[in-house]
């Protein structure tokens, strides 16, 4: 009689408590090799495969496609040992209710090899790489619930005039046509309704800003026909992201969160770099990956990371470190075809920045009033780390810098002052030309007095 192994869901990680069976990649009767994938399984997160621990036969399978099972509870039963005789154990075709509810089998023949295939013993499952086990639970998978079929209406009667008798159109159901539509939530949803609610428990503000990018979307149009960059995507949300990143290490509250910590200690920790997050919309819910260590980037370089990133966000493949850990988050609402929005914090972050759509309005240029692309930026920001003249004077920086996108040319490193060059007096600092941080909607100085939010 060969030995057999029960391979209950891992812990997936980030906390993620269950996962639904999107496609099993094997059959009862299949031989598998170590690591080969056995399933796929969408999480609150991302769609994730399943490799297989052992390297034998698939005895049984637990749970169907559709099912959503709870980390530690059985998924397959594995035959180790040579296969010849797996169906005294467990008959080929066997169902998982058969298997199920027969007794456990024992472990492993010694406590190595149960170490080396990701067990130890009855109260943990095997291990993918990099995450921990849970403890098994009682209970079986859980069935999502599939969407009720209305009934047809029935036939209508008509008995005809010639009867003499009245017309009685045959009763419908008033019940199917008027039931609730009742969907468990779940998976993506469910994550997004817990960091929503865990958002609204922090004091956050929003402040907008409109100006002129007409400058950056003529840079945009040449950038397609430049030989470096043609090959490459380069959009508003590109240069935008490349803007925030250049911007945010010099303005550090928007790159410091706000941590608590047990006994009512809380401390600000400030990030020496930028993990972009961008809100991607998809079939299953909205996500919200990073770009790690987006200040790096090239315009080039942010341009594909961000193509790979919403690539991969939308076919569920985002990996789940990259969910988790952002510094801060633009969200593109102008692709709904709406100017603004006030955009609620991810959590974890101290700031968000929503883009509305580009509209082509009248607007004032060089004294006249012309037709000019214009955006409104929305900034939310958490006020127990962002003052509203912080938040503030980094949108008016923002907003300067698209208006006039030569001033990217002025970010990066520091301005030392020539030691040999005597420092303005009062009536030469009130005649000189704003510095590169003070550029306002039109890329005028932007005052610097403070902004009370």
């Amino acid at each position: 009689m060969s030995a057999q192994e029960i391979f209950r869901l891992p812990d997936l990680g980030e906390g993620l408590t269950e996962s639904e069976i999107v496609e099993w990649k094997v059959s009862v009767g299949d031989t598998v090799t170590l690591n080969q994938a056995i399933a796929e399984v969408e999480t609150a997160k991302a769609m994730v495969e399943i490799p297989s621990p052992f390297a034998g036969t698939v005895a049984a399978l637990h749970a169907e496609e559709g099912d959503v099972v709870e980390v530690g509870e059985p998924l397959v039963t594995f035959g180790t040992g040579d296969g010849d005789d797996i169906g005294d154990d467990a008959p080929a075709g066997a169902s998982a209710d058969d298997v199920a509810s027969a007794p456990e089998p024992a472990p492993a023949a010694s406590a190595s090899s149960a170490s080396a295939n990701g067990t130890s013993g009855e109260s943990s499952g095997a291990n993918l790489v990099g995450y921990g086990t849970r403890a098994a639970r009682k209970g079986r998978p859980t069935r999502r619930p599939r969407t009720p079929v209305e009934a047809p209406p029935a036939p209508v009667r008509n008995t005809g005039p010639s009867t003499g008798q009245a017309t009685a159109p045959a009763a419908t159901s008033t019940t199917a046509r008027t039931a609730e539509h009742r969907v468990k939530v779940r998976s993506v949803r469910k994550h997004t309704a817990a960091a929503m609610v865990a958002s609204a428990r922090v004091p956050q503000a929003t402040v907008h800003l409109t100006c002129d990018v007409t400058e950056t979307l003529a840079l945009v149009a040449r950038l397609r026909e430049h030989p470096r960059t043609r090959h490459t995507k380069v959009g508003l949300l590109t240069v935008v992201a490349r803007a925030v990143c250049g911007l945010a290490l010099q303005h550090p509250a928007l790159v410091t969160r706000w941590e608590e910590h047990d006994g009512g200690a809380a401390e600000l920790v400030r990030s020496p770099h930028v993990n972009l997050g961008i809100a991607v919309a998809t079939d299953r819910g909205l996500v919200v990956p990073h770009v790690p260590r987006a200040d790096e980037l090239s315009l080039v370089g942010m341009a594909r990371a961000l193509r790979e990133l919403t690539t991969t966000a939308r076919s569920a493949r985002t990996r789940p470190d990259r969910l988790t850990g952002g510094t801060l988050t633009l969200t593109n609402v102008g692709v709904f075809g709406v100017d603004a929005g006030s955009p609620l914090l991810n959590p974890g972050e101290s700031a968000i920045l929503g883009i509305g759509q580009i509209a082509r309005r009248p607007w004032e240029h060089d004294g006249e009033i012309a037709l000019r692309e214009v955006v409104t930026f929305s900034l939310t920001f958490d006020h127990r780390v962002v003052d509203g003249e912080q938040g503030a004077r980094f949108l008016a920086d923002l907003g300067g810098l698209l208006t006039d996108p030569a001033l990217a040319v002025l970010l990066g490193g520091r301005d030392e002052p020539e030691h040999d060059e005597p420092a303005p007096d009062a009536a030469e600092q009130d005649d000189a030309e704003p510095h590169d941080g003070a550029a306002g909607r039109n890329g005028t100085a932007a005052p610097r007095e403070a902004v009370t939010v």
